[in-house]
């Protein structure tokens, strides 16, 4: 069987590639559900690779399947394809020719790191005992998200475990960051509108101030967290949008607000809607306004099982070394890899790529994004770590 040390330094070998589709990606990026030359680039990469069977389960993902010389288990490996609609403000010789259109979330760092693996696994079909399945995956930005049309269209047959890498820019490169158990959160969210009635400025008890009653809401709802949840429950509201009135001297008829809330236990998730609703119901009868309310829940929590994250951590010792691992805490980001997770016992973990004495300081979804590309290399070494435990032992 191929040793750790031989995988490695094919992952040293192929470095200079991994970049370059990585620079070719963040220069063509697409926004979520329009990937479709990013696909087609991907899927023509995997077919030059041979030794694979490549598909199209949805219009704008792609799968590619090494399917072993033996039986043995089916470990499947994601990485997400699509960009974010952000101009751009890095003056890279690859930066973004679209205009309005940037990958700021390093998805086009996942591809290339997902593409390393796939070139250097297709070369051992020989040595495979089961099946690797590789996950080119679109719009996970976007709810419903790719993850949960890729499962609808039977992608999770058969798997046995599925893992999933995402380039930490707040982790500095030298790190992989692993957590077992709740790891990133629910990312529901909310609509309300307030109805009263508008007016002269001037003239405010002619009216009912829907901007004075939407803020009473606003101010309420954080009561949800800090007096309706046990204070040892994770849960955030946040207000984000509160939109009303066009000019100084009119009260506006009415008041949008929206924003999301972000939990990891199914139980308290299903309450908060109806908490929420009580609040603006009350205060909106108070003053004699109205409202709509609605919520949308999103993805669901990513939940690490427990031994699939203690395999994942000894692929960083045994790949990287063991001052490589950092045990971090879950976080109320979201993420739609908790679709494949419903499917099969899996792992998703971070792969630092932030480094502050290169000015790779930017957080994520931010016109300056970038990572250190060193991290690349480590994220192959990590999915190609992966396979030769599950599928080459």
């Amino acid at each position: 069987m191929t040793t750790t040390a031989a995988l490695n330094q094919e992952a040293e070998q192929i470095k200079e590639q991994v970049i370059a589709w990585r620079r070719y990606l963040h220069e063509n990026p697409e926004l979520s559900f329009e990937e479709e030359e990013t696909a087609q680039f991907v899927y023509d990469t995997l077919v030059s690779f041979g030794n694979l069977e490549v598909s199209r389960p949805t219009k704008t993902s792609v799968v590619a399947r090494l399917i072993g010389s033996a039986p043995g288990r089916v470990l499947a490996m994601r990485a997400d394809m699509d960009a974010l609609p952000i101009t751009e403000e890095n003056d890279f010789e690859f930066a973004s020719k679209k205009p309005g259109v940037m990958h700021a979330c390093g998805h086009d760092g996942h591809t290339a790191m997902l593409l390393g693996a796939a070139k250097i696994l297709s070369g051992m079909k020989d040595q495979i005992k089961g099946e690797v399945r590789f996950f080119f995956q679109h719009a996970e930005e976007i709810y419903p998200g790719g993850a949960e049309e890729m499962v609808q269209a039977g992608v999770m047959d058969g798997v046995d475990l599925v893992i999933g890498a995402h380039l930490w820019a707040t982790t500095d490169y030298g790190k992989v960051g692993i957590c077992p158990g709740p790891m990133m959160a629910a990312p529901d969210s909310f609509a309300i509108t307030v109805t009263g009635k508008g007016g002269h400025a001037a003239l405010p008890h002619q009216t009912i101030d829907s901007i004075a009653i939407a803020a009473q809401v606003v101010t309420n709802l954080q009561h949800i967290v800090s007096r309706n949840t046990d204070p040892l429950d994770n849960l955030v509201l946040s207000v984000t949008q509160f939109v009303g009135g066009t000019a100084y001297n009119v009260i506006p008829g009415s008041v949008s607000i929206g924003g999301t809330v972000r939990s990891f236990d199914q139980k308290l998730r299903e309450s908060v809607p109806a908490l929420m609703e009580r609040v603006v119901k009350g205060i909106t009868e108070a003053h004699g306004a109205s409202y709509e309310f609605s919520y949308n829940f999103g993805y669901r929590p990513v939940i690490n099982d427990e031994e699939v994250t203690r395999l994942m951590e000894s692929v960083v010792v045994e790949s990287l070394g063991e001052e490589w691992v950092e045990r971090i805490k879950p976080n109320m980001g979201g993420e739609d890899f908790s679709a494949f997770l419903q499917k099969a016992p899996g792992c998703f973990f971070y792969v630092g790529a932030g480094n502050k004495e290169k000015g790779i300081v930017h957080p994520h979804h931010h016109p300056r994004f970038t990572v250190d590309e060193d991290a690349l290399e480590v994220g192959v070494k990590m999915f190609v770590g992966a396979a030769r435990k599950v599928v080459m032992a």
